[in-house]
């Protein structure tokens, strides 16, 4: 017996659906869907919408409880990502931030930042080999960072504006972020 096109795409959409009920299966599969999303490089700001950093009053601290003055960043590159061990997004768009902090951690400071604990965070780091350092808030955060959705990505430049503003996953690795990144550090004479 022949099964008709309609009821096959009804059986599938059912299979679909059920696999995304199953918790063990819904977040390999989320993050499967999102790894096509972030196949695409973030999207520059327009020139003329740039907003501008002009709060440095924020404190992180790493695993260790150690500090990391907001403050020392000013007048950087900086990548400020906000994340979650848990978020589909966040996981998907991991390796092109591995790759691109692989090229550029002696150029440019990145803030890899979560509310995760660090026992959840360390063993997501280790079992993807993500060698980046992780923060955690220990102050408010300024008001342009009170994000609402993550992933969530900045980046900004050494006067403080704000060059990509992403709230998706993205991949990092792209030629078209590397080239921001590369003119952005020669326009400082910092290469």
């Amino acid at each position: 017996m022949a099964i008709s096109k309609s009821k096959f795409k009804n059986i599938l959409f059912f299979i679909v659906i059920g696999l995304l009920i199953i918790p063990q299966t819904r977040k390999p599969i989320q993050v499967f869907l999102q790894k096509g999303i972030a196949l695409f490089g973030p999207s520059l700001e327009s020139s003329d919408d740039l907003k501008k950093i002009t709060d440095y009053n924020w404190l992180l601290k790493d695993e260790n409880q150690e500090t990391y003055n907001f403050q020392s960043a000013k007048g950087k590159v900086v990548l400020v990502n906000f994340w979650a061990t848990w978020c589909p997004p966040c996981i998907a768009e991991m390796p092109s931030m591995q790759k691109l902090y692989n090229d550029y951690k002696d150029k440019i400071e990145f803030l890899f930042i979560t509310n995760d604990d660090f026992t959840e965070v360390n063993t997501f780091l280790n079992d993807n080999n993500y060698t980046f350092e992780v923060y955690q808030p220990a102050t408010q955060y300024p008001e342009y960072f009170d994000v609402t959705t993550i992933p969530r990505t900045f980046l900004i430049n050494q006067s403080g504006q704000i060059i990509i503003d992403e709230s998706r996953s993205a991949n990092w690795n792209s030629d078209k972020v590397r080239m921001t990144i590369d003119n952005l550090l020669k326009a400082s004479g910092n290469e």
